[in-house]
């Protein structure tokens, strides 16, 4: 299976703290025909300083795309616009894989032409663990399954679609969904630890995420008015209990 390119794609922005961590979790994988692109919106820092510093380390495989963008998901579909691989991971810039992800996610690879495939997700809150997570995709009405473990296959995303750029925070889940009503599309859970993800602080863009994730949900009948409302009166109530 050594023979499949597996493209990786990093969206950042001003990511000088944590990039560099992210840059070393695909460079050590142990699974070595990666294609490594970074997509950055024109960072201010020294984002772009650290990625030369290991440009040298990835030679020809990575190819760094710095201009303005329309958000995440107009910077992650610019990404997948330029692979050249057949599977293809999104980890960003404060994220980071495990050293055997791309190899375990190959390894599961069927022959389906449109493949979603993912794993279990650490969360650390300041560098300490405090969970191990997989949210199956039979429960994606109601969770999202963790986007970071994701590997997808390029005919997918080519034939199928990409992200909605209207939205600002949820278009991955959107994707999911939408993917999920396709028959062709087979999920492909691997049960092992792929990524970590590190929380963060910042109850406001919490609050706007989870609001869009309520009015996506909403729009596509997956709640009910009286569902919205009370979603909407526990965010505003967690805001406040918050402060």
């Amino acid at each position: 299976m050594s023979d499949i390119l597996v493209s990786i794609i990093t969206v950042c922005y001003n990511s000088e703290k944590t990039i560099e961590r992210t840059i070393l979790s695909v460079l050590n994988q142990t699974y070595k025909n990666i294609e490594y692109i970074i997509v950055d919106g024109l960072s201010q820092d020294h984002t772009l300083d650290i990625v030369a510093k290991h440009q040298k380390d990835f030679g020809d495989r990575l190819k760094v795309i710095s201009e303005k963008d329309n958000g995440i998901y107009d910077a992650m579909n610019k990404g997948i616009r330029n692979v050249r691989g057949q599977l293809v991971g999104i980890i960003n810039s404060d994220d980071y894989y495990e050293s055997t992800a791309v190899e375990r996610m190959v390894e599961a690879m069927t022959s389906d032409s449109y493949q979603i495939l993912y794993g279990l997700l650490r969360k650390t809150h300041n560098g300490v663990e405090y969970q191990v997570m997989m949210t199956k995709h039979e429960n994606l009405e109601n969770v999202m399954i963790p986007h970071p473990t994701c590997f997808i296959t390029k005919k997918l995303y080519t034939d199928l679609g990409m992200y909605n750029t209207n939205y600002k925070s949820c278009a991955d889940y959107d994707f999911m969904l939408t993917m999920k009503e396709k028959p062709n599309v087979r999920f492909i859970p691997v049960y092992q630890v792929i990524a970590t993800f590190e929380e963060t602080n910042g109850m406001s863009s919490k609050a706007s995420a989870h609001r869009e994730v309520l009015k996506m949900k909403k729009e596509r009948k997956l709640i009910s008015n009286k569902q919205f409302l009370i979603g909407e009166m526990k965010i505003v109530l967690k805001a406040l209990i918050s402060k």
